[in-house]
């Protein structure tokens, strides 16, 4: 009986020092969270970026779609904001499977170069391996949001017929936030 008393005695205080340990540490985190929360920043540290809200995203998706049923077309539509991050897609009645994709490229390859996607395709004649970077697709229908020059967006639509109306249908897009 004494040993069994003396085991569980030990067993206690070992006990009783791992969840002091597990204790300690837990709190440590706090502590350096609490520091990072309350770092004074600089304001040469900072930037500000302008961002499409998800109701000006979906305006100018619907924009899009509409145009290119108004022609029959059967489309997918995507809308990403200046770090290539899908805000909304919307895929049309009848639009193929492969348009959701393509057209999420689109938008990403419009919005990293600021540009056009049909502008886009003739830059691969100087630089063929542009057409390599992953998340890209040098086709026609991609159209940049620009702020003051500077790119908050990119409409990519995906499934017409051609990427000169895929193109059309995403600067509708782009048009329907102007207004």
């Amino acid at each position: 009986m004494k040993k069994t008393m003396i085991g569980a005695v030990t067993a206690a205080v070992v006990a009783a020092g791992t969840f002091g340990t597990v204790a300690a540490n837990a709190s440590a985190p706090a502590a350096e969270s609490k520091a990072a929360v309350t770092a004074d920043v600089s304001d040469r540290s900072l930037q500000q970026s302008t961002h499409l809200t998800i109701d000006a995203a979906t305006r100018a998706a619907q924009a899009a779609l509409d145009a290119a049923e108004k022609e029959n077309q059967r489309i997918t539509v995507a809308v990403v904001d200046r770090n290539g991050n899908t805000i909304v897609t919307l895929r049309g009645d009848g639009a193929g499977p492969q348009s959701y994709e393509s057209a999420e490229k689109k938008a990403y390859t419009a919005v990293s170069w600021n540009a056009p996607t049909s502008e886009l395709t003739k830059r691969l004649e100087q630089a063929p391996n542009l057409k390599d970077i992953p998340g890209t697709l040098f086709l026609g229908g991609g159209a940049p949001v620009q702020v003051k020059g500077a790119p908050v967006a990119g409409i990519g639509v995906a499934g017409a017929p051609s990427g000169a109306l895929d193109e059309k249908f995403a600067l509708a897009g782009v048009a329907a936030l102007g207004r």
